[in-house]
């Protein structure tokens, strides 16, 4: 039997509190009304899109689990994180990274995602590059998607260091590749 539209809501609003990643067309099938009236309904009581709701989560947990830095200062997206093993970002090559001339992204973005990528990684309050040993092998343009992907090459828990090698590719292509050496303050590493 179908709710009317205050029940519905407050229903709707304890599924996705529940459930928050069901799609508005789950949401349409479980309450019988059409997609539109879900959207509506989230609308009025605003509540985000799908995606909205995955990302607000991801950064929930990240933010409790990045420890060396806060997530907000990690520069792009960080979609995957397994601290002291391997992490995974996205950044968006927009205007404001790129050179006005040409459209071609400042190498400091790059290394930016890049090495904040591996800072993040490392399971500690206090981590510090090192050194940071770097290549660029093609230009990235304004518009293109950089995926970074980071893991742990070495650890030395006498010397405190952990070594985190990170390529850059956009699509398959290998754009940016590095090696950075990090400082840590605790000795726990794997």
């Amino acid at each position: 039997m179908r709710k009317n539209k205050k029940e519905r809501q407050l229903l709707l609003q304890e599924t996705i509190a529940n459930t928050p990643f069901i799609t508005d067309e789950e949401l349409a099938e479980k309450f019988q009304v059409s997609i539109q009236t879900i959207r509506l309904d989230r609308l009025e009581l605003s509540i985000p899109e799908l995606r909205e709701r995955i990302k607000h989560v991801a950064e929930k947990k990240l933010d409790d689990e990045v420890k060396a830095l806060p997530i907000e200062e990690v520069i792009g997206e960080i979609i995957d994180l397994q601290l002291d093993e391997s992490a995974i970002s996205i950044l968006e090559i927009k205007k404001e990274h790129v050179f006005s001339r040409n459209q071609i992204a400042r190498g400091h973005h790059l290394f930016a995602q890049a090495n904040s990528l591996a800072v993040a990684m490392i399971n500690d309050e206090l981590a510090l590059t090192e050194k940071a040993n770097i290549h660029f092998t093609r230009q990235v343009k304004e518009n293109e998607r950089v995926i970074a992907k980071a893991k742990k090459v070495k650890s030395d828990s006498e010397q405190k260091r952990t070594t985190v090698e990170v390529n850059s590719f956009v699509g398959s292509e290998l754009v940016f590749s590095g090696e950075f050496e990090m400082y840590r303050s605790n000795q726990t590493q794997r």
